[in-house]
């Protein structure tokens, strides 16, 4: 077990070196302070790391940032690059909740403009937004409509009257994959998934009203529109049961296609195929039809909380400036090129509760913020606080142009509803100025933000390695859950 304590390298910098007895190909670099490693060493986010490093095809290091813990076979906050030839696509690496992301509207109104009519716009929000866990959105897809979805993504929801050109210009890759199949979907995916578009969902997905409490990047802040005091709103959700259903399919996929390609792993939960096998195609092809239903999801929640505002301030969408900021994906497995060894190569970067971070003038990054390098967001905890960074080059030398994508848990959702009730949660978020609406009481204890990590600590470790920097922080006034 030894081997399994990380060394320090550097500054917020600890490594577990390659370990043959182990099966290691690469060794394991963990960006953390002294106390979120603490945290990493109470669970199995460092042994999760070291097998990941086992994976055939794996290259450089396995990345474990500053918000890991455990998760399904990989952990959560953890970056790994596969050789697009010659290594494996992971089901687990990208996780269950394909394409969870979170997207940004900033709007024209200060807090005192929002405050005096917060529980109507909260209430109005709870009612126009569906939530909840199996909960179902306010339209009703044909099975060619959510063909529609599954190939063409944001451009969809846009053609079909939920939002502006504008849009789709400012997410991750336009809002839209090319080679998504929906015939590579099951039925029961589909099925899932079909009534589900257009929902926020539940556990830690949310809608937030929020204001600009603090500048860190004027420059930056001026580029995104954003200002302080002003109001914005983050939305955090991902493809639902569809999203769920196709990584549980291809997970039973691949597991079955281990012996046939004499794959050894030290969990089963790390199950892989190769990349170009047909398997492994198969699985892409899927799950970026889940990327574009997830990417429609958001689109359709940020179409419905323009029609709140609109409703509840009674002016129009345009006259209160609700423009997207921006829209990134935490769950994702792409081919993207990066330095390996000194040399440019094509890797499968598995960023599994991680998001990019690309810094200026990578193409990658939209014409609005290419000169200037790709917004971040990192969601804390209801009623801490979040964050919008800026891709820096640090990325790209030290975590695949990666960063940490939210505050990660500390206590499982069982010992959250153990510990707290919702009266004292939703005492400390009254005392906050926060108004809470939520369909269950479980919706609040469990998400309590004495559950997670500090969002603070875990952006420090991203800015002072250069990795993505503080633009501006928002804190919550008012907050939807599931």
């Amino acid at each position: 077990m030894s081997s399994l304590i990380p060394k320090k390298i550097g500054n917020m910098t600890y490594k577990i070196e390659k370990d043959e007895v182990l099966g290691m190909r690469v060794p394991v670099i963990i960006y953390a302070d002294d106390q979120l490693l603490e945290k990493m060493m109470t669970d199995r986010t460092i042994k999760q790391a070291v097998n990941v490093s086992t994976i055939p095809g794996i290259l450089q290091n396995v990345v474990v940032l500053p918000d890991g813990h455990e998760g399904y076979g990989f952990p959560v906050g953890g970056v790994a690059a596969m050789d697009a030839e010659e290594g494996m696509i992971s089901p687990g690496g990208v996780g269950y909740d394909i394409n969870c992301g979170v997207r940004l509207l900033r709007t024209n109104l200060k807090e005192q403009d929002v405050r005096p009519k917060l529980k109507e716009l909260v209430n109005d929000l709870f009612n126009s937004i569906p939530s909840g866990v199996g909960s179902k959105g306010a339209i009703r897809l044909s099975s060619s409509q959510l063909d529609e979805v599954l190939v063409k993504g944001v451009p969809w929801a846009i053609d079909n009257g939920y939002g502006t050109k504008d849009d789709a210009e400012v997410c991750e890759e336009n809002g839209h994959m090319d080679k998504a199949d929906p015939n590579k979907v099951s039925d029961r995916a589909r099925k899932r998934g079909a009534p589900q578009l257009g929902s926020l969902g539940s556990g830690n997905h949310f809608l937030e009203i929020q204001k600009v409490a603090e500048i860190h990047d004027e420059e930056a802040a001026k580029r995104m529109g954003i200002e302080q005091g002003q109001v914005t709103i983050l939305t955090h959700c991902g493809s639902r049961g569809f999203g769920h259903q196709i990584c549980s399919d291809y997970l039973r996929i691949s597991e079955q296609a281990l012996k046939k390609y004499n794959i050894s792993l030290p969990d089963r939960e790390l199950a892989c195929v190769p990349n170009s096998s047909e398997e492994g195609e198969s699985y892409r092809k899927a799950m970026f039809a889940a990327l574009n239903f997830a990417w429609s999801n958001r689109q359709m929640i940020t179409h419905w909380t323009r029609k709140s505002f609109e409703r509840v301030f009674k002016q129009s969408e345009a006259d209160l400036g609700m423009n997207l900021v921006y829209d990134v994906s935490h769950n994702i497995a792409k081919v993207e090129k990066h330095t390996i060894d000194g040399k440019q190569k094509s890797v499968v970067v598995h960023r599994k509760g991680a998001t990019r971070a690309f810094p200026a003038n990578k193409e990658e990054v939209p014409k609005k913020y290419r000169d200037l390098g790709q917004p971040v967001f990192i969601p804390g905890s209801m009623g801490t606080g979040s964050w919008i960074l800026l891709g820096q080059p640090n990325s790209m030398n030290l975590t695949f142009g990666s960063t940490a994508h939210g505050a990660g848990r500390t206590m499982s959702r069982t010992k959250a509803r153990q510990n707290y009730t919702e009266s004292q949660v939703r005492k400390f978020l009254s005392d906050k100025g926060i108004e809470v609406k939520a369909l269950t009481r479980d919706g609040i204890v469990e998400e309590t933000p004495q559950a997670y990590k500090d969002v603070d600590s875990i952006v420090n470790v991203s800015h002072e390695l250069g990795i993505a920097t503080k633009v501006a922080k928002l804190v919550p006034i008012g907050v939807i859950k599931g």
